[in-house]
This record gives C-alpha cells, sequence and structure tokens, in this order.
C-alpha cells in the first residue's frame, strides 16, 4: 500500500472543522471520482411544513400591512394592526384551505388558543409583526408568546415533561454558537469565572468547548471529565466525582454527546444531581442538548438540577435549519449564577453596577440572563439586541410542528432515517453497529483499534493502532478512497478515531464509506501479514 510523503504534523493543532478543508482537498482531487464528506453534521433533511406555515404566513402579514395604509403600486406599507386580525386571518385561511401551509396555520391558532391558553389574537399580532420584521425585537431577550410557546416545546422534548414553564426564562439567539459565545463571556464579564479557574469539560465533545477555555482571554484549567465507550460512553462514578472539587467553577456537556451520540443514562443524571445537592450546590453546569430531540425518552440535566444549569438547545440539527440560527439558552428562575452575583465581594458588585447601570436603577436585581442579554449587544446597545424577529417566528413555527405532531410521526421517521444510514455503513464494513440503549445515532464513532481486533483480531489491532500514530490514517482515506472523516482526538478521544456524520448523506453514499473503509482495512492486513511469521495466527 502506497504511504503518502506529506507532513502531516503542520495539521496537528488544527481544529477538526479547520482540518477538513485539507481533507475535502485530498478526496477532491482525483477525476472521475465523487467526494464524500461526512465530516460535517448539517443534516440533508429538514421539517418542510413548518417552512410552508412561515412563507404562507409571510404573504399573509404583507396583506395586513397594506390593510394598515398603501400607497400602491409604489408598495409602501404600515404597521399591522391588532384590532380585527383573527377574524381577517379566519378568512385567510378559509380562501386557502387547499395550500398545506395554510391549513397547519388554522391548525396552529387552534392549538395556541384551545391547548396552550394563550390569547389568539395577540399571538397572530406578533406573529405577523414579526414575520415582517419592520420592528425591533421587544423584549429584546424574546418576543412574549413566542417565548411562552417554545418553554412549553423544550418542556415536552428536554425535560420531560417534569416541570412548570413557568419558572424558565428563555434568551433566542443565533443558533447554538452564539450561545457559546455570549455564555463564556458573560461568565466572564459577571466574574464567575476568571483567568486560571477549573472548568470541567465532559469529553468526548464539540471542538470549541475545549478550545475556547484556552483562548488567552480566558486561560482556564481545564478538567476532563471521560466517558468510557466500554460502559456505552456513560461517565463512570469515578470520573463524575471529579466534579466534587469545589475549585471546578463549571462543568460544560454535550447531551447525547458529540460524537459518540450517546445520551446521559438515568443513573448519571442520578449522580450529577447527587453530588450537586450533597457537595456542589455552587456548580454551574452548561448542558448543550441539540440531539436530544433525535433520542428516546431524553432528559436533560435541565431537568436534574433545574436551579445549576444552563441550557443550550438549537433549532438547527433536528429541523434541519443550521442556515437560520435559531437557539434559545434557558436558565431557572432561582439559580445558582444569580445568587453567585449576590454573594460577590463589594469591589466587584460595585464595577457591575457601572457596567450595566445604564439599564435599570437597581443592577443588583438584574438576572444572569438579562446580563447575558446585554453582554451580546456591548450593554451600551442592549435597546437593539435580540434575535431577529423573522427568525423568531420560524423558530415558533418549528416548535409548533413538534408540539402538534402528537403521534411524533416527525420524530420517527428521522429516527429509522439516520439508523438505516447506520445499519448500511456497518454491513458494508462488515461489522454489526455498536449501537447501546442510549445510542442516538446522529453520529458514530469509528474507533480503529476496535474496528481493526473486531475484523482480524488484536494483534492487527494493535499494529493498525501503532500505524495511525503519524496522524495520517485520515489523509490516507481522503487521498485514497475520497472520503471525509473528521479525526475523533479533536473532540477528546483517548484513542484513534474517526467521527462520521449519519444525517448529511444518503444510504448509498454510507453503503460506499462502508465499503471503501473495508477495503483500505483489507489491504492493511494484507501489508500486517506480509511482516508476520507464517505460523502467526489471525483472526478472519
Amino acid at each position: 500500500m502506497e504511504t503518502r510523503q506529506d507532513d502531516y504534523a503542520q495539521y496537528a493543532k488544527l481544529s477538526p472543522f479547520e482540518l477538513k478543508d485539507e481533507l475535502i482537498r485530498l478526496a477532491s482531487g482525483k477525476a472521475n471520482r465523487l467526494m464524500l464528506n461526512a465530516g460535517r453534521g448539517n443534516p440533508n433533511f429538514m421539517a418542510t411544513l413548518p417552512r410552508r406555515a412561515f412563507l404562507r404566513l409571510g404573504l399573509f402579514a404583507v396583506s395586513e400591512s397594506e390593510l394598515s395604509y398603501s400607497y400602491m403600486p409604489i408598495g409602501i406599507g404600515g404597521l399591522p394592526r391588532l384590532e380585527g386580525i383573527e377574524g381577517r386571518f379566519e378568512r385567510f385561511i378559509a380562501e386557502h384551505r387547499d395550500q398545506a401551509g395554510v391549513t397547519f396555520l388554522g391548525r396552529a391558532l387552534s392549538y395556541v388558543r384551545d391547548q396552550l391558553g394563550l390569547p389568539a389574537s395577540d399571538f397572530l399580532h406578533e406573529l405577523v409583526e414579526g414575520v415582517l420584521g419592520g420592528v425591533y425585537p421587544e423584549p429584546p431577550r424574546m418576543l412574549r408568546i413566542s417565548e411562552q410557546i417554545v418553554k412549553q416545546y423544550l418542556v415536552r422534548e428536554m425535560i420531560g415533561g417534569y416541570q412548570s414553564s413557568d419558572a424558565i426564562d428563555l434568551f433566542a439567539l443565533e443558533g447554538g454558537t452564539a450561545a457559546m459565545t455570549y455564555i463564556f463571556d458573560s461568565l466572564q464579564k459577571n466574574h464567575l469565572v476568571a483567568k486560571g479557574d477549573k472548568v470541567a469539560i465532559g469529553l468526548p465533545v464539540f471542538t470549541p468547548y475545549i478550545e475556547i477555555p484556552q483562548l488567552d482571554n480566558y486561560a482556564l484549567e481545564e478538567v476532563q471529565i471521560h466517558a468510557d465507550p466500554d460502559q456505552d460512553w456513560q461517565y463512570p462514578d469515578s470520573e463524575l466525582d471529579k466534579l466534587k472539587d469545589p475549585a471546578v467553577k463549571v462543568f460544560f456537556c454535550v447531551n447525547p454527546s458529540n460524537p459518540p451520540s450517546v445520551k446521559m443514562d438515568d443513573r448519571s443524571l442520578a449522580r450529577v444531581a447527587s453530588i450537586v445537592k450533597e457537595s456542589r450546590p455552587d456548580l454551574i453546569i452548561l448542558t448543550d442538548d441539540v440531539y436530544g430531540t433525535f433520542a428516546d425518552n431524553f432528559r436533560s440535566l435541565f431537568a436534574a438540577c433545574p436551579q445549576n444549569t444552563i441550557l443550550v438547545y438549537s433549532f438547527s440539527k433536528y429541523f434541519g435549519a443550521t442556515g437560520w440560527r435559531l437557539g434559545v439558552v434557558a436558565t431557572h428562575q432561582d439559580n445558582v449564577m444569580d445568587r453567585s452575583i449576590a454573594a460577590l465581594p463589594e469591589e466587584a458588585k460595585t464595577a457591575l453596577d457601572r457596567r450595566y447601570g445604564s439599564l435599570v436603577p437597581d443592577v443588583r436585581s438584574l438576572h444572569f440572563i438579562d446580563r447575558l442579554v446585554a453582554d451580546s449587544r456591548t450593554v451600551a446597545l442592549n435597546h437593539t439586541a435580540g434575535l431577529s424577529t423573522p427568525q423568531q417566528v420560524q423558530m415558533v413555527m418549528f416548535a409548533l410542528f413538534a408540539m402538534m405532531d402528537e403521534s411524533d410521526s416527525y420524530k420517527a421517521e428521522l429516527k429509522k432515517l439516520v439508523r438505516r444510514r447506520e445499519a448500511t455503513l456497518y454491513r458494508e464494513l462488515g461489522l454489526p453497529p455498536e449501537s447501546g440503549p442510549n445510542a442516538v445515532d446522529y453520529y458514530t464513532l469509528l474507533d480503529l483499534q476496535r474496528i481493526a481486533t473486531r475484523l482480524y483480531g488484536e494483534a492487527f489491532g494493535a499494529w493498525i493502532t501503532e500505524r495511525s500514530s503519524s496522524g495520517d490514517l485520515l489523509f490516507r482515506v481522503a487521498d485514497q478512497a475520497g472520503i471525509v472523516l473528521l479525526p475523533g482526538r479533536g473532540f477528546g478521544t483517548q484513542q484513534p478515531a474517526a467521527r462520521v456524520s449519519l444525517a448529511n448523506l444518503n444510504e448509498y453514499e454510507y453503503a460506499r464509506i462502508g465499503r471503501e473503509l473495508r477495503r483500505m482495512a483489507d489491504e492493511f492486513h494484507a501489508e500486517f501479514m506480509q511482516q508476520q511469521p507464517k505460523d502467526t495466527p489471525t483472526k478472519r
């Protein structure tokens, strides 16, 4: 097997998401070969009905604007009127009942009014004004009725219905990436973390949770909490017990994990809750639950430790909406962040009084989540903060679409979709999938040594692991097979592995990936056998 002579060491420090560009260059560099990029998590499916509803709502909203006042044919309208809007909307529904998006809007109005108990006219006016995008978001944190609806969605999907939404506050923002950026910044600005502080990170994890604390402006000391692949990628008690250290200020985790794609089981949730209750009532937890909607019977850490947890949720993966940039941050109204700020030394509180003094007369009553909103716009621009109103309307359409799907048919179909792709990949690889009861299967993590051992025995597994120590294996896969995978070590795995997204390619393409990886494994094995004494046994 030909070995490339490139100096792969120059790429060793790159984030997996930056390394992918070099891998794509290699994978697409040969004529008459289709490059397959299984590295990115952007799904190739999307929810169409709530998008139809959004677009049809836009047409109704424009007519409402022109009803206010109109200069035709110039194309000037006014702000929509609240009076009579429900009746006008019902006429619109009746006149366009043959259109799927319009029918959905009619059912959504009934659901909001009859099931959620929210005022229908106010809801419609907020949607119409929001989809037109003619005014600043008010309140900046999130539109009032939109917040009520999305809170109900999160309680249903993330919290298992065990809590009332009344005690939860939301901040609508530009996806999970914005949430990470704003939260890290506000934790520091409000003296909840400082340079040199310890923060725990559940590994493997979405790479930026590893990289951001290392930046000079944060300079945080990372405490690694390792999930065990031999325990269905759960955190052993011995690892979670590291959270008992009072020097650990924050615990960052992605649940279900990225890339093992496994949710925390009930034992792990209970263990963290016990540590918080008995040892660490001051611990701040940030849980990123973007993949929770792909899991069976999912419960967030927010459900187990609501007063200690900041919940980040993005609509990007489940609804196929990465380009929309839709996410929320949720906090409990009685939370440890607010209590920790209140317990700061007077000098620090005085400094915060100056920082946020332009917002409210009594800065010390300002909640952490509202400081988060202000910090997202450098405080001085707080009055123009907030996610764009059309984005918030699409978010509401997605949330209602999920809540109105009482049989969870959309969720069931997506689960079947990614699991069929996983089964196809492993079938062509010649192995059964290693999916445990908590697997979500949005990604699969190909453990090099584990796969090699299952195919040809422990001696070959050890040999191939040694061969991969130069870090060139994924470059070989890209160059020789035209396939882009991301390195597991970039996500904090302890063993050589590759992340494969099961969301962004079609089934036949995963079949090709499986075949190509098996072909390369066979070629490596042939090379291995040539180096062995003739009487060395090997598993086949």
